[in-house]
C-alpha cells in the first residue's frame, strides 16, 4: 500500500472519531468547567498513549499472515458496521447523524448534573464526561493506527495520519468553539467504511494464504467495487419521496384569483 493511501485512510477514519470526541469535550467545557474538561481529556490521552505503547510492540511480534487474518476479520466487522449505517442514513432508513443535536443533548445532561469536586478536579462530572468520551473514541483511533501500521509495517505513517486528524479537528473546534456540524461526517463514514471493508477483505484473504492478482494494486479495483456495491444498495433501499397531492380544482382556482 502506498504511504499516502495509508496516511489518507487513517486520517479520514480518525477524523470521524475526533469530531465525536470534540463534541463531548466542548459540551463538558462550555456547560460545566473548562479546566476539569481539559484535565479529563489529558488523562484520557495519557491512558491511550500507554495503551498504544504496550500494544504496538506486542502486535508487531505476531507473524504477518496470522496478523492479517485476524485484523482483516476485525476490519471487515468494523467497516461493515460503518458502511451499513451510512447506507441506511443515505437511503432514508436511519436519521442522519447531527453533531448539533448530540452537542445539545450532552449540554442538557451536563447542566442537570450536580457539581462534585475531587482533589485537584473542581468538577468531577466534566472530568469524567471528557475522559470517557476521549478514551472511547481514542481507543478506536489506537486500534486503527496499530492495525493499519503493523499490517503495512509503517506505524509512523499511520500515527502521523491520526495525529494530523486530531490536530486538524481540534484546531477547527478551538477556532469556532462549536460542534463541527458542517463537517460531512456521514459522507466520511461512507468513504471510511468502504475503505475499511476493502482492506479487511484484502488482508483476511492474504492472511488465509491466498494472493490477490497484482498484490497491493488489487486494492485499486477492490475499493471501487465495494463502493459501487454500497451505492447500489443505497439506491435499492432508498425511500421514495412522498409526492405532493394536487389541490382540488376549486382551491386551486381560489389561489389563482
Amino acid at each position: 500500500m502506498n504511504a499516502w493511501i495509508l496516511f489518507l485512510t487513517v486520517f479520514l477514519a480518525c477524523a470521524v472519531e475526533a469530531v465525536e470526541a470534540l463534541t463531548i469535550v466542548l459540551a463538558a467545557g462550555t456547560s460545566r468547567h473548562w479546566g476539569s474538561a481539559l484535565q479529563g481529556t489529558g488523562a484520557a490521552l495519557l491512558v491511550l498513549a500507554a495503551t498504544v505503547a504496550a500494544l504496538g510492540p506486542a502486535i508487531g511480534l505476531i507473524p504477518l499472515d496470522p496478523l492479517r487474518l485476524v485484523v482483516g476479520a476485525f476490519l471487515l466487522v468494523f467497516g461493515l458496521q460503518w458502511l451499513r449505517k451510512a447506507i441506511l442514513r443515505a437511503s432514508g432508513h436511519k436519521a442522519l447523524h447531527d453533531e448539533e443535536a448530540a452537542y445539545a443533548k450532552q449540554v442538557a445532561a451536563a447542566t442537570a448534573a450536580a457539581t462534585d469536586s475531587r482533589g485537584i478536579v473542581q468538577d468531577w462530572y466534566a472530568f469524567t464526561l471528557s475522559f470517557k468520551g476521549v478514551l472511547l473514541e481514542g481507543l478506536e483511533v489506537a486500534f486503527i493506527v496499530v492495525t493499519f501500521g503493523n499490517n503495512q509495517r509503517d506505524v509512523p505513517v499511520a500515527a502521523l495520519g491520526a495525529l494530523a486528524a486530531a490536530l486538524a479537528v481540534a484546531a477547527v473546534g478551538v477556532a469556532v468553539r462549536a460542534p463541527l456540524a458542517r463537517v460531512p461526517e456521514n459522507t466520511m463514514k461512507f468513504v471510511v467504511g468502504t475503505m475499511l471493508t476493502a482492506f479487511g477483505l484484502f488482508w483476511s484473504t492474504e492472511g488465509a494464504g491466498a494472493h490477490w492478482p497484482g498484490s497491493d494494486t488489487a486494492l485499486l479495483v477492490l475499493v471501487p467495487a465495494v463502493a459501487l456495491l454500497a451505492l447500489g444498495y443505497t439506491a435499492l433501499l432508498r425511500r421514495p419521496e412522498t409526492p405532493e397531492r394536487p389541490l382540488p380544482r376549486t382551491q386551486a382556482e381560489g389561489i389563482v384569483r
